[in-house]
């Protein structure tokens, strides 16, 4: 029995002697390994960033490859694309400059027709007020005979002398711008001057008077209708002037945005 104990005990002895002789020796080798193990940990780190670099390396061969090839293609692109935008361009310019001056005509043109329409409305004005005046006058000459044929048809000639109406058909007959034959013109001037005593006798003056009377009221229908043609031409003109400012209005509008976009 005391064998197997002191057995067991020498086995133990042993077994401990060889677990510290390991111990030992992995502590003497404890630097080495990790020496070891870190050139290792380097060369896998190496490795990886290797393995990244070729993957860098290849996308960026591979972008070097086809980016060129889709640069020369958008260059080409561009190249073909330059002269039709330069045609663009140079269309929009003249465009630019076709509306500026169309502008600039329609303001021009307005200008002159609304230059047009006060000035045809002045001279309008000036007409109407030499028609009222020849109007009056005519009405004022054409009283004044009718006065004088009356008083000549009753008898009553000298008393007629003596109105302003007579003085009235004096001045008519000294008035050269009447139209009336020369002989007709002395007999009456003398018949004014001599009354009834004067030859030849009413009758043939009434004669006279009633002529100048048909031509005064010809002549007063003449400038009416001058007067009413020359209304209708200046309304006429107002009119058409008026809606060439409203057309030209609107070109003025429209070209001054397009020059403004």
């Amino acid at each position: 029995m005391a064998f197997f104990k002191a057995a067991a005990a020498a086995l133990l002895a042993s077994s401990a002697q060889g677990v510290a002789q390991q111990a030992a020796l992995k502590n003497t080798m404890n630097p080495i390994r990790k020496v070891v193990t870190l050139l290792q940990d380097m060369q896998h780190k190496v490795i990886a960033e290797g393995e990244a670099e070729k993957d860098l390396y290849e996308k960026f061969m591979c972008y070097c490859t086809t980016g060129t090839g889709d640069l020369s293609a958008s260059i080409t692109a561009a190249e073909t694309k330059m002269p039709e935008v330069t045609a663009e361009i140079t269309v929009s310019e003249e465009k630019l400059e076709q509306s500026k001056a169309d502008l600039a005509q329609a303001q021009t043109d307005r200008a002159a027709a609304e230059e047009a329409m006060k000035e045809a409305s002045g001279i309008r004005e000036k007409e109407a007020v030499a028609f009222a005046a020849v109007k009056t006058e005519a009405g004022t000459n054409t009283v004044a005979i009718a006065k004088a044929i009356a008083a000549l048809e009753k008898g009553m000639a000298g008393s007629f002398l003596q109105t302003e109406a007579a003085q009235l058909i004096r001045n008519l007959a000294n008035n050269d711008r009447i139209d009336m034959v020369e002989s007709d013109r002395q007999d009456l001037a003398a018949f004014l001057s001599q009354g009834s005593q004067y030859a030849p006798q009413s009758g043939q003056i009434t004669g006279i008077l009633k002529e100048m009377g048909d031509t005064m009221a010809a002549q007063l229908a003449e400038d009416i209708k001058t007067e009413e043609a020359s209304i209708a031409s200046c309304e006429a003109l107002t009119s058409a002037k008026t809606k060439e400012v409203a057309a030209l209005t609107a070109t003025v509008e429209v070209k001054t945005t397009q020059i403004g976009e």
